[in-house]
């Protein structure tokens, strides 16, 4: 019964990366069909981000209040509801008033469904928890560039992707009495074990913990730079590359393919490799990836190079939530479960919109040059928290 429901937690996490790649991807015709300037899509972007972040800090009273099944099921109803009307928005406005629900719904899905999976799943599932959302995302270029060529139409991709949203939100509703009975026959299974690890004690205030800060500006560098690529790649592809709307919606789903291959591996990787060098490697691999966008070649190494951008960013985040309790302690782990996601947001929040910004005062070609610096601070926190939590533990020792 859990393998089985475990399939349904899949699904609903391929409905959650759907909807993050569509915005960006079809931005290029949304723009110019409804005579938008190309910073608005950060605009509304950073809207369904900040409702991610509101919903990740309340997630946990809702999970105790409605219970995971029934709060994914409304959440799913929200998304559902949010990008059907999407399609149909005639103006700047609607897409702002859509974009509140569709954060809120999206934000509580992730928390509560990573919660779940923690609690009641082994560790190599929380990487193929976040693949299968690098499958919705990767789907949701592949739906909108088929309809932009058959019908020419960004509506009709949206109409799609809801319809599949709807779908899921019927299978929910069915699943809703299975939620307590799978954490009851599974018991109380965390996916990872802090009992190696560098042992922190309960503190009352999280940021007194060695570490906190640079972690917590690592989910945001790796967040953002996530976001700021999904949303911006297809237009630098369109505007400083060359490339046909159709050909790039195509190609920016090589970037989503990489991340969703990437976790999927990784997954089995997971069960011989560290989760810090896991961080490490894919740190290092997004760098080499971006590097390649500075190289003034065919497209195909551009292509080459948001595929390395990809693969890079797919073991972090998880890999990040994954070491939490062996960092922090297992007590402190549960509440910053919600900081460390609500920062991530804060990323995703406002990273795409600065460069919406900096890019009509300027020129979208300084894409490379912003995520390169992304990635090199992220790798820079990263290692700061390594150093601190050594440094802690050979005091502690001595």
């Amino acid at each position: 019964m859990a393998t089985a429901f475990l399939i349904i937690i899949y699904l609903a996490f391929i409905s959650l990366g759907l909807p993050d790649s569509l915005l960006g991807t079809a931005w290029p015709v949304i723009s110019s069909d409804l005579s938008l300037p190309l910073s608005a899509a950060g605009v509304i972007s950073m809207i369904i981000a900040a409702g991610t972040i509101i919903s990740s800090l309340t997630s946990r009273f809702f999970i105790d209040k409605f219970g995971t099944g029934l709060l994914t099921f409304i959440s799913c109803v929200l998304t559902a509801g949010s990008l059907l009307g999407f399609a149909y928005a005639p103006s700047l406005v609607w897409f702002i008033l859509l974009a509140i629900p569709l954060g809120l719904g999206g934000g509580a899905v992730d928390v509560a469904l990573n919660n779940f999976v923690a609690d009641n799943y082994k560790a190599h599932h929380m990487n193929w928890l976040h693949c299968f959302w690098g499958l919705g995302a990767t789907a949701g270029p592949f739906i909108m560039a088929m309809t932009l060529s058959e019908s020419n139409s960004w509506r009709n991709g949206y109409v799609i992707v809801s319809i599949m949203q709807f779908v899921l939100v019927i299978i929910l509703l069915f699943s809703i009495p299975l939620w307590k009975r799978v954490a009851s026959h599974k018991g109380n299974q965390t996916s990872t074990s802090a009992d190696e690890g560098y042992d922190q004690p309960f503190e009352k205030k999280l940021f007194r913990l060695k570490g906190i800060k640079p972690s917590l500006a690592s989910f945001m560098f790796c967040a953002g730079t996530e976001a700021t690529v999904g949303l911006w790649g297809a237009s630098y592809l369109v505007f400083s590359k060359g490339v046909s709307v159709e050909h790039a919606a195509l190609l920016i789903s090589l970037y989503y393919g990489g991340i969703t291959i990437g976790r999927f591996i990784t997954g089995f990787i997971s069960f011989k490799v560290s989760n810090r060098t896991l961080i490490l490697s894919g740190q290092i691999c997004g760098i080499i990836g971006v590097t390649l966008l500075f190289i003034p070649l065919s497209t195909s190494v551009s292509i080459l190079g948001f595929l390395m951008i990809g693969l890079g960013l797919a073991p972090i985040y998880p890999a990040l939530l994954h070491e939490t309790p062996r960092r922090f302690g297992k007590e402190n782990s549960i509440r910053l479960m919600g900081y460390q996601m609500a920062v991530a947001y804060t990323g995703s929040t406002f990273f795409p919109p600065i460069f919406g910004l900096l890019a009509d005062k300027t020129t979208l070609s300084l894409l490379p040059f912003v995520i390169l610096f992304f990635l090199v601070s992220m790798l820079i926190c990263s290692e700061v928290v390594i150093k601190q939590l050594r440094k802690r533990s050979m005091t502690i020792k001595t």
